[in-house]
């Protein structure tokens, strides 16, 4: 579906129905830990994809940067940005593997959201460092990413998974366990740990995956995102179905030293 006419029809919401279901639910999840401001923090949106957190984050009253190494989806953002109107949202080109060497991220922000990348990154622990460091004492950080014990959607989620930084996934995911870990290495503080995108979401993210084209799946399938919001949380609880996405909220302590990336 094109996502430019959607954001032109829905605003802002367009860009976030534009892709599988999945998408909106990490938006429900994140929108309920990102509270509307009016006091201007500021926001940088770790691997922003083609602005869509970015863009609602800003509409919320946050100062909102997000960074991608990929030219075409900041232009995309860019575009979208400037179609809403949305002064508070801007896009630089910035591989976020090499964001220690952006100094002037340093200690920049209030809020970091990472939104199912960390799993496309090898050093994850040098990443989390560096999200670190770009947070103000007190910052906070709102991560998803795939969980460990996903059901697979569609055959290539069981892998093989790339040896190479080449886009694609470069590990299965991640336990809780494994979350904590990076959290303790990186001195972030661990507040919650959760999960989102359901039995119905992965059900329709199968559909529109194998759908031919595109958006004939996206259409047959947009009336059934009712589900997802009113039944994917009483079936997690009668019958255990995994999320496929799990959920950090994580702080940067407000009085802790800065934990410097390995070289």
């Amino acid at each position: 579906m094109d996502g430019t006419l959607l954001v032109r029809l829905l605003g802002y919401r367009g860009a976030l129905l534009t892709g599988d279901p999945l998408v909106h639910d990490r938006w429900r999840w994140l929108k309920k830990r990102l509270p509307v401001t009016r006091n201007g923090e500021k926001l940088i949106d770790i691997g922003c994809g083609s602005g869509a957190f970015t863009i609602a984050a800003a509409l919320r009253g946050y100062d909102a940067v997000g960074l991608s190494w990929d030219h075409r989806n900041q232009e995309v953002a860019s575009s979208r940005a400037a179609l809403l109107r949305c002064d508070r949202a801007r896009f630089p080109i910035q591989d976020i593997r090499r964001l220690d060497a952006a100094l002037e991220h340093r200690r920049a922000y209030d809020v970091a959201i990472c939104l199912e990348n960390i799993e496309h990154v090898i050093d994850d622990r040098k990443l989390m460092r560096d999200i670190y460091a770009v947070l103000r004492p007190g910052g906070m950080l709102l991560l998803t990413t795939p969980n460990y014990f996903y059901r697979a959607i569609t055959p290539s989620d069981d892998g093989p998974f790339a040896t190479v930084e080449n886009g694609d996934h470069v590990r299965r995911g991640y336990t809780s366990a494994m979350l904590r870990e990076l959290c303790r290495d990186a001195n972030f503080s661990v507040i919650e740990l959760g999960s989102c995108s359901g039995f119905f979401a992965q059900k329709i993210a199968w559909a529109m995956r194998k759908a031919r084209p595109h958006v004939l799946g996206w259409v047959a399938t947009f009336p059934l995102r009712i589900l997802q919001i009113l039944a994917d949380g009483p079936i997690r609880r009668l019958t255990g179905w995994p999320d496929f996405s799990i959920c950090l909220v994580a702080s940067k302590p407000r009085f802790a030293a800065e934990v410097a990336a390995e070289p």
